[in-house]
């Protein structure tokens, strides 16, 4: 099973649990999951920049093999470079579109 994350929110609680979601996700004990992605947008884009609270959790995240996406409209709009953004960090044009086309590839999908 594939599942994506999407992750809108600037709220830090709404943030802290998309990745501890995400984290379940990995440490599942039937060994279903195949792939997790956490696709960012909006104000959700503040838990994935340099030098954030959550930076040590994404970076353990990625280590671990789940996919970042940051939307590129986002980061346009809040005047962020990719250089802003936690080394690993993959950017997509439009979050959105990207949320469908996993979706189309068979990825569950969860907002929290």
């Amino acid at each position: 099973m594939k599942t994506v994350l999407h992750l809108l929110s600037g709220d830090e609680t709404e943030q802290e649990t998309t990745l501890a979601i995400a984290r379940n996700l990995l440490e599942d004990e039937t060994g279903s999951i195949d792939d997790v992605a956490v696709v960012v947008q909006a104000d959700g884009v503040d838990a994935i920049t340099t030098g954030v609270e959550t930076e040590d959790q994404v970076q353990a995240l990625l280590e671990d093999d789940v996919s970042f996406k940051a939307c590129r409209n986002t980061l346009d709009m809040m005047d962020l470079e990719e250089a802003d953004l936690i080394d690993g960090i993959e950017t997509v044009p439009e979050g959105a579109v990207e949320v469908t086309r996993l979706q189309t590839d068979g990825y569950a999908y969860i907002r929290p």
